[in-house]
């Protein structure tokens, strides 16, 4: 017997707000956080599962139930049973990791039937970018109302996409940056990606640079306050708490902290100067992907990444 839908939502807020308004249909909760760490192409693999938790419980001290993930992503050993899948994603870096992964993932299962994206971003009339589960009912539905049937071209774009991530070469990501595709910010995201690796002028990436800019222009009274600003004003990169707390802590080089107060000291001033690299002073042994963050470094002018010397 054929059911009917298989949604694939991109956290377990969205799931259960989701099926709190009677969306029909079986639920499939993307616990992955695939945008930091190492990667398998194939993703539903032992050799996947040991990567992630090994990377997770390593830099985030964050259990890593292989089981509950691994349940989730056998929901589609039988995928072609249903007759559509609804692809829950948002706007920014982390969902389209985890949305090429899905993709990827699908794919892999061998599925023929149509597949569908819902993705939260710009709404009219409203300022910033939202989350679906930012998103009211009306909005919601609307949301539904006007998803979008991936092609067999954005199928394959996702696929490539994947590919590109879980290898060494992400300079490859300039051919998908100006493809046309119904992913309409995923551009966006590929480009805050190459961003992601030390800039050859301060050794700073552009999220890190930011944060200290956030120091500088604003009366930050804490790490705490400081992370506030950072999840509001992080644009296209969408990450969470654990993340960005980490970033912060990664960059007490840059800045001095009292009771009440952080403020940049004279490395800080020098790096948003670009007046000198700090690249040999900071912590970039870090994966994304295939790719180590020590190996290579954005160069502004070119727009691409060059080898790290």
């Amino acid at each position: 017997m054929t059911k009917h839908t298989l949604h694939i939502a991109n956290g377990s807020s969205l799931t259960e707000y989701l099926e709190r308004e009677k969306y029909e249909g079986d639920f499939l909760t993307w616990h992955e956080m695939l945008c930091e760490g190492p990667v398998e192409k194939e993703i539903d693999s032992i050799t996947f599962f040991e990567k992630r938790k090994a990377f997770l419980e390593s830099v985030y001290d964050a259990e890593y139930n292989i089981e509950k993930i691994q349940s989730e992503f056998q929901k589609t050993n039988q995928i072609n049973d249903y007759k559509e899948v609804i692809l829950w994603f948002e706007y920014d870096l982390f969902c389209h990791i985890n949305l090429i992964a899905a993709i990827s993932l699908l794919k892999q299962k061998q599925v023929r039937i149509p597949m569908y994206l819902v993705c939260s971003g710009r709404i009219e009339n409203e300022k910033g970018l939202k989350a679906l589960p930012e998103l009211n009912p009306k909005q919601l539905k609307q949301h539904f109302k006007n998803k979008v049937e991936l092609t067999i071209d954005d199928v394959a774009t996702a696929q490539k996409a994947w590919r590109i991530y879980c290898e060494n070469d992400h300079n490859l990501f300039k051919e998908l940056i100006v493809r046309p595709s119904n992913f309409k910010y995923l551009s966006n995201c590929l480009k805050a990606h190459l961003r992601r690796f030390p800039d050859t002028r301060s050794g700073l990436n552009t999220l890190e640079y930011n944060t200290l800019k956030l120091i500088k222009e604003y009366k930050i009274k804490s790490r705490h306050h400081l992370l506030g600003y950072c999840l509001h004003y992080q644009g296209y990169y969408g990450f969470g708490d654990l993340q960005l707390k980490r970033m912060i802590n990664e960059l007490e080089l840059f800045y001095d902290e009292t009771e009440d107060k952080l403020t940049l000291n004279r490395n800080g001033h020098l790096a948003i100067e670009h007046q000198k690299n700090f690249l040999k002073m900071l912590t970039i042994d870090f994966q994304y992907g295939g790719v180590n963050k020590s190996k290579f470094q954005y160069h502004k002018k070119d727009n691409k990444l060059i080898a790290t010397i």
